[in-house]
């Protein structure tokens, strides 16, 4: 597959150029913090789709000022289905190390299962979490072209946000949902704005649209915790994250 790169201060000019697209998510059951409160450190959950959109995360909230982790996990990361129970064994240990204010659980590629066994997942995240002492902020994961691995999984994919949604609007003040659908739009979209956006393998994210989706969930953060400000893009953008190997078929 082909590895170009866009260049780095392409991205900060796409993000100075598009702030448009932090305005119109959605959140439920938004976690209600003391007024001036910032989200303290961030711990970032989810699949190699997460692990990409980690490096540009990494470098905006440090540059923020706030603390950042990322235990996004290639080939796994998720709370249901396939590998999940390895993941269990090792990820109440990990949240309660990292000591968190905030963790980011974007929904995975692998988050298959029925509605119960989602449910259940979910819930034993959030317990997991807020035992923690940290509020969950679950995202939904951009919309992947589907091979013959994941066809018959997409009406789980698709259910996944739905219930998500349902596990935090029970536990209001400590869950939300951001939908990302305003980063991603509805279907998978190789190339936005003349520039490769995702790559070509149908599921993961390029330089521009990790840089994309940082700025929007600074954004999103910034709303949650009023607190927080997020730094601008020129702080992040060009600190050598987009050449790194997890960006393929860009």
């Amino acid at each position: 597959m082909s590895k170009t790169r866009i260049p780095v201060l392409g991205v900060a000019g796409l993000l100075l150029l598009t702030t448009a697209c932090s305005g119109g998510a959605t959140a439920t059951g938004a976690p209600a913090p003391a007024p001036g409160s910032g989200p303290g450190k961030v711990l970032f959950l989810g699949d190699s789709v997460a692990a990409g959109e980690a490096l540009p995360l990494a470098a905006a909230v440090k540059a923020s000022g706030t603390e950042f982790q990322s235990i996004a996990a290639d080939g796994g990361g998720n709370v249901v289905g396939p590998f999940s129970e390895e993941n269990w064994r090792k990820l109440p240990g990990q949240i309660a190390s990292a000591h968190p204010a905030v963790v980011v659980y974007q929904l995975t590629t692998y988050d298959w299962g029925s509605r119960e066994e989602q449910q259940a997942a979910y819930g034993k995240l959030l317990t997991t979490v807020t035992g923690a002492g940290a509020k969950l902020v679950f995202v939904t994961t951009p919309p992947i072209k589907p091979d013959d691995f994941y066809q018959p999984h997409l009406a789980e994919l698709d259910r996944a946000p739905e219930v998500a949604r349902a596990v935090a609007q029970a536990a209001p003040g400590q869950a939300s949902v951001l939908d990302a659908g305003t980063v991603w739009g509805s279907t998978y979209q190789q190339v936005k704005d003349g520039k490769a956006d995702r790559s070509a393998d149908g599921i993961h994210t390029c330089p521009q649209g990790a840089a994309r989706f940082t700025s929007w969930l600074l954004a999103e953060l910034a709303k949650l915790f009023p607190g927080f400000t997020p730094a601008p893009a020129q702080a992040w953008a060009n600190t050598g994250w987009s050449a790194d190997n997890h960006f393929k078929g860009c």
